[in-house]
């Protein structure tokens, strides 16, 4: 199985193609790295294919952020240009004035 080259990278914001949520990519899987259990709990007529990259989001919608896993087939580019405001953002992205996010793990290498 050839692994597919990602299509968003950290630091990009998101959103799903289907449910009301964005984030920004803080990590990515080549293909996907969860528990059985936790693919399986995803409704088969729903469920994406495992070959594929598979996105870490600090994620968010109208009540709440949390941290979400999704299917490189579920997001497209959030081009809202609005802030994000998951309480762990400033931890892990510096942003600049025009509202791109680089992750902080640059300051650590």
């Amino acid at each position: 199985m050839k692994n597919r080259q990602a299509k968003f990278h950290i630091g990009q914001v998101v959103r799903h193609r289907v449910y009301p949520f964005r984030g920004i990519v803080f990590d990515v899987d080549p293909i996907f790295s969860n528990t059985e259990e936790w693919y399986l709990a995803i409704p088969a007529e729903i469920r994406p294919a495992k070959d594929q990259p598979f996105y870490h989001l600090l994620a968010e919608n109208a009540e709440s952020e949390y941290i979400a896993y999704v299917s490189e087939q579920n997001l497209v580019p959030d081009t809202s240009g609005e802030p994000l405001r998951h309480p762990e953002l400033k931890e892990r992205f510096d942003s600049d004035d025009s509202g791109s996010y680089r992750s902080r793990d640059h300051l650590l290498h």
